[in-house]
């Protein structure tokens, strides 16, 4: 597999996107009132997080990196790679499971996590981006 730079790039500007609006639409601390604030805000971060896992995903297949259990790992065998900061793998790894948590239901999403990762950890997705951008470079 080759890898589709237009289509990463894409992705990467889609994600960006993502994270604007989050930034400057979200009102977290409304999340509990506010059934369409905390819709928009869910949806957004499992947007933002969906594309990372498929930036990650292309990535790895195209560098023939292994084969991940799971999606978490995507992010491990990257970094196991010299592709990506050793320090993101945990971050990553937590959204992963937030956005499983959103996705599946798998339990009652807890709207103060939601809060805390739009004020406090969109930066790791930016940085995830950032790293992938200098792979396309």
């Amino acid at each position: 597999m080759t890898i589709d730079p237009l289509l990463l790039a894409k992705k990467l500007a889609f994600i960006e996107t993502c994270l604007q609006e989050l930034r400057t639409l979200a009102r977290p601390e409304r999340l509990e009132e506010d059934l369409k604030e905390r819709r928009f805000v869910e949806h957004t971060l499992q947007l933002a997080i969906q594309g990372a896992l498929d930036v990650a995903s292309h990535l790895v297949s195209e560098r023939r990196l292994g084969e991940p259990a799971t999606n978490r790992e995507l992010f491990e065998l990257l970094a196991r790679a010299g592709l990506l900061p050793p320090e993101l793998i945990g971050p990553l790894r937590d959204m992963v499971g937030f956005r499983n948590i959103l996705v599946h239901g798998y339990t009652a999403v807890d709207l103060t996590i939601v809060r805390d990762v739009v004020e406090h950890h969109l930066g790791d997705l930016d940085a995830f981006v950032a790293a992938a951008r200098r792979l396309l470079s």
